[in-house]
């Protein structure tokens, strides 16, 4: 644990990459094989199962720091993170050698399904005789709140420079499903990329278009197509294997069973990327994201929920086509190929091509992005036809020209103070809109507006608190704020029986008084448009 705190000191001290990139080189270099392989995964997202709760942690912290629980929880709210907190608020450690990180990783997962007794000796333990980082760190992997400010692509960038391997092979090599507690850190960084026969390629991303397209040049050399709203997927047919790896990297073969017929018809070798949406047969487009929703977090899918919101993969890409890795070839090229799969299928079948919007200027792609919505989808991809499929976001070849977000204006009715630097501030509120004479709460958000902002808002608040719920400020319902959000849907869990995706402030509404706010009528109306 002693080297891998000194690597997370150097990240946390620099904001420079190329000092990032050094450090992280050397640590691969030099740190224990079970170790750099830990690291390599927590870099890449893979984390330890939880084996104690959050409450259990702040008992047991609070009692060990003896101080009452309420200051722990006024700590807590100043500090911002709980690993921080609890690291800060615990007596100084016995100073005993602490253990590497592979085995108190390996200890904590020994820890999963124990009795609580054993596992707080355990903890309070490790928490004796570590220092303040290693006790900082150690919490993190505990709680599953793990950061250090590093992105896959940078780790892989300092791999690639301490063990000599290309950094686009390791990129491919770090896909899919492997285990740091199985898993050889030789084996990790060499084995050939053919060595797992369900492993995807890194996902190729595109980026935020905010200007027109008048600045990408000449539209001939452009494609155009739906940015869908669904789950980005890559579906693979190779020997010994089928499989559907979701852009997160986890494998979603079995919650939709539709795809299994594919396995009979796609040739081997053959990974597509593609978009896995709900879709309406009879309609001929996709279902709200929200019907898809439903079967996202369910290992199995029973037959109603196939009924209702059966899978369809749209296809995007062809990455491999009979056994040979087309990623460096022009995207215009793979289309065609894709094209000429696609066809090849039987009827029936629960994959299509993603089609292509034809146009011959910008102009006339604006018009038909306006579309969008209509079509379900959240405005339009555009992709350089001779662009290779890059790894992770390159800006320049993809770029997703999204729509302008619904918006609506509201009141806030309650807020309550942020963590971290923010903890001085309110920054998180509930809006309300207009139902007859009441006023419903619909959504939360706590972005969009500026440090100065909150701070201005945070004042009125402090001056003008109406009640208090533990940490939450009820005030008066004056203040009218321009909600953006991506998506709107049913929730019987909420009393306005709606809830917004993606919900952010637009701006500070100072010009509207609050009998000027929209309704929960015109919210459902707003649903019964995005359903169609």
């Amino acid at each position: 644990m002693k080297d891998f705190a000194a690597l997370f000191a150097a990240l946390d001290g620099t904001t420079k990459t190329s000092a990032k990139v050094a450090a992280l080189t050397e640590y691969f270099q030099t740190a224990p094989e079970a170790d750099r392989v830990w690291t390599i995964a927590l870099l890449s997202g893979r984390r330890p199962k939880r084996s104690v709760t959050s409450t259990e942690l702040r008992e047991w912290a609070a009692e060990a720091a003896g101080m009452p629980l309420w200051l722990f929880e006024e700590s807590y709210a100043m500090v911002g993170d709980l690993a921080e907190t609890i690291a800060l608020i615990l007596p100084v450690a016995e100073g005993a050698e602490a253990p590497s990180l592979s085995a108190i990783i390996a200890e904590l997962t020994q820890l999963t399904g124990q009795g609580g007794e054993v596992r707080k000796a355990a903890i309070l333990a490790y928490w004796a005789r570590l220092g303040p980082t290693e006790r900082l760190l150690f919490n993190k992997l505990i709680t599953g709140g793990f950061r250090m400010g590093v992105s896959q692509g940078l780790m892989t960038r300092a791999l690639s420079t301490a063990t000599g391997v290309d950094e686009a092979v390791l990129a491919h090599r770090l896909m899919g499903d492997w285990s740091p507690q199985t898993m050889p850190f030789e084996r990790l960084v060499r084995e050939d990329a053919s060595g797992s026969a369900s492993r995807p390629y890194p996902f190729a991303l595109a980026a935020p278009l905010e200007e027109g397209p008048e600045t990408l040049g000449d539209p001939g050399g452009w494609r155009a197509e739906w940015k869908w709203d669904g789950i980005r997927g890559q579906l693979i047919q190779r020997a010994g294997a089928f499989a559907l790896w979701s852009r997160g990297e986890e494998l979603i073969t079995d919650r939709f069973p539709e795809f299994a017929p594919l396995a009979d018809f796609l040739p081997p070798g053959t990974v597509i990327d593609g978009e896995v949406l709900a879709w309406d047969h009879q309609a001929g487009r996709p279902l709200p994201f929200a019907d898809l929703q439903k079967r996202i977090g369910r290992k199995t899918v029973p037959k109603k929920l196939l009924v209702e919101a059966p899978a369809l993969m749209l296809a995007y890409d062809l990455l491999e086509d009979a056994g040979q890795d087309l990623r460096d070839r022009p995207f215009g090229e793979r289309r065609a190929r894709l094209e000429v799969l696609v066809a090849g299928l039987p009827e029936g079948m629960p994959l299509r091509l993603s089609p292509a919007i034809g146009f011959e200027s910008w102009d006339g792609l604006t018009a038909k992005r306006q579309a969008a919505r209509e079509m379900r989808a959240e405005g339009v991809m555009l992709k350089r036809a001779a662009s290779p499929y890059h790894v992770g976001r390159k800006r320049g070849d993809w770029w997703k020209w999204k729509l302008d977000p619904w918006t609506v204006d509201a009141v806030m009715i309650y807020a309550q103070a942020g963590h971290g630097r923010r903890a001085n501030l309110y920054t998180d509120f509930t809006f309300a809109v207009r139902d007859g004479n009441a006023l419903v709460p619909f959504t939360k958000a706590y972005s969009g507006l500026t440090d100065a902002e909150f701070g201005e808002i945070t004042r009125w608040v402090q001056k003008n608190t109406l009640e208090r719920f533990g940490p939450v400020r009820r005030v008066p319902p004056e203040l009218v704020f321009e909600i953006g959000f991506e998506g709107i849907q049913e929730s019987p869990r909420h009393k306005s029986g709606i809830a917004l995706r993606f919900p952010r402030m637009i701006r500070w509404r100072r010009d509207k008084p609050v009998d000027e706010i929209d309704t929960l009528e015109g919210l459902r109306d707003l649903l019964r448009v995005s359903r169609g």
